[in-house]
């Protein structure tokens, strides 16, 4: 799937148990240094906002979840501003860097598709 979220493969590997093995701790070095989670940030709090679908999807959050992901990028740029991660005690567990966004996102993007499918049908006339 290409978008917001990216082409990703995870279906496939996560179909073959060989390859995850293989993968899962590289997936899990890489996610535990990209940083996010050390100024309180999760996955999703990435995504580019500027897209018009992921604009949509970030409007159709519950009130609670728009609060906290905006109050998470806050805390991420004054850390930012500051050079400094949170305290280790405040990172962002893995298990609780969920995707919060991606259902939503998903979504949009469905309907999107259909909205086009829908624009550019023709009507053919039926000859008895």
């Amino acid at each position: 799937m290409f978008g917001p979220l990216g082409f990703t493969l995870a279906p496939q590997v996560k179909a073959s148990r060989g390859l995850y093995k293989f993968l899962a701790p590289i997936a899990q070095f890489y996610a535990r240094n990209t940083g996010h989670r050390q100024v309180g940030l999760r996955y999703d709090d990435l995504l580019i906002e500027e897209r018009g679908d992921v604009q949509k999807a970030i409007s159709r959050l519950p009130e609670d979840e728009a609060y906290n992901r905006a109050y998470r990028q806050k805390v991420a740029v004054q850390q930012s501003l500051l050079h400094k991660n949170l305290p280790k005690e405040q990172w962002l567990k893995p298990e609780n860097d969920i995707r919060y966004l991606r259902p939503y996102v998903e979504q949009v993007v469905k309907e999107d598709q259909e909205r086009a499918e829908w624009d550019t049908i023709t009507v053919t006339k039926a000859h008895h």
